[in-house]
């Protein structure tokens, strides 16, 4: 009796415990499925800012907007994701706050590239872009630049003597109208202004004054001959000053890609475009911000501006005053996607989301309201 007794309490003691791994089954599956998706932190996430518009925009101090920031604060509403916004100063400085965590994402329009991707991940791409070039609105010679080019050109020595020749004649002219004209002044201030007065007269318009005919025939003929004279040496200004402008303008003209190499370009310190600008052998200079790189090109400090597309078309449209445009077809396309550190719990849900966004149309939608429905 005793041993069926044993025998009873040891077989309900089994089946509990086949029970209890029975019941228990279902919860390990989900745990092992939850490794794959682990659940999203509950504490605001940090999301790092570069000012870029039409992408990220300040309104006001701590307020932003622009499409990076709709379509990210979209997507965090949906998931009811809490975030607070950090802002850095360069888009170098926001690549490595994520590739650290010192950030959980990174929001701007931010160029998916392998070497960023060795450091960093990146959701679905959601805009299409790419490099152009910025310069000035009329494209010229600066006044110290034509200098320059007519002392090269040896037409600066040719000046040289053009001037000794106008003080040569006003000092004959002084000298011949004391002595055979009673009505010149007397005084010599008096007499060699004038004389000057009449031979630049000469010189720049091709007429001479009115002055008194001493010598009847004769006088005119020599009249005509200093008329000669001073259209010929205009002319020989104005078509050697036309040369050098014309020569400088086709030299400093950017057009395209193919005229880069040799000039001085601006790009922004992290970015695409100083990769492109450093492969390519470029003299470039690093900007932090366009307004920087702007002011830097009116002030004929560097000669064009590189950088991603849609910034430089949005800052020539919305910034008239500048007398800038955006020149020459886009190069080295890319795409923009949110970036955030290796093994993010995020990546995959933005990616599906931004999946989503695409599908409805609401990236599209947020384009147009930015740049309109021109592509």
């Amino acid at each position: 009796m005793t041993a069926c007794s044993n025998f009873c309490r040891c077989l309900s003691a089994a089946l509990v415990l086949c029970l209890s791994i029975f019941l228990a089954l279902p919860a390990l599956g989900q745990t092992a499925e939850g490794d794959d998706n682990p659940p999203l932190p509950g504490s605001p996430v940090s999301v790092g800012l570069y000012i870029s518009p039409p992408f990220v925009m300040e309104e006001e101090p701590g307020v932003y907007s622009g499409m990076a920031v709709d379509l990210w604060e979209a997507l965090a509403q949906k998931n009811g994701i809490l975030y607070e916004y950090r802002i850095f100063p360069t888009i170098r400085e926001l690549v490595d706050a994520a590739a650290d965590k010192s950030i959980g994402i990174a929001v701007t329009n931010l160029t998916i590239t392998r070497k960023r991707a060795d450091r960093i991940d990146f959701t679905q791409p959601w805009f299409d872009a790419g490099l152009r070039i910025l310069v000035p609105d009329s494209q010229g010679a600066s006044f110290s630049e034509v200098i320059t080019g007519l002392q090269e050109s040896g037409y600066l020595r040719a000046y040289g003597w053009l001037a000794l020749v106008i003080v040569f004649a006003t000092a004959l002219m002084t000298l011949f109208d004391r002595r055979f004209d009673k009505n010149f002044p007397r005084g010599w201030p008096e007499g060699v202004s004038e004389s000057f007065y009449a031979v630049m007269s000469v010189v720049t318009s091709g007429k001479a004054p009115s002055r008194k005919n001493l010598f009847g025939w004769p006088g005119r003929i020599w009249q005509a001959l200093w008329l000669v004279c001073g259209i010929a040496v205009m002319a020989y200004v104005t078509s050697s000053v036309t040369s050098v402008m014309t020569t400088l303008s086709l030299t400093n003209q950017i057009n395209s890609l193919a005229d880069l190499p040799g000039k001085s370009i601006g790009v922004f310190v992290g970015s695409v475009a100083e990769e492109f600008a450093e492969a390519s052998g470029w003299s470039h200079r690093s900007f932090d911000d366009i307004e920087g790189a702007v002011a830097a090109l009116r002030n004929d400090e560097i000669d064009a501006v590189v950088g991603d597309a849609p910034v430089l078309e949005y800052y020539a449209h919305s910034h008239p005053r500048a007398n800038v445009e955006v020149i020459g077809p886009i190069f080295e396309p890319d795409k923009y996607g949110f970036a955030l550190a290796h093994g993010s719990p995020w990546t995959r849900p933005l990616t599906l989301e931004l999946l989503t966004a695409h599908e409805t149309d609401m990236i599209e939608q947020l384009r147009v309201r930015y740049f309109g429905d021109e592509r």
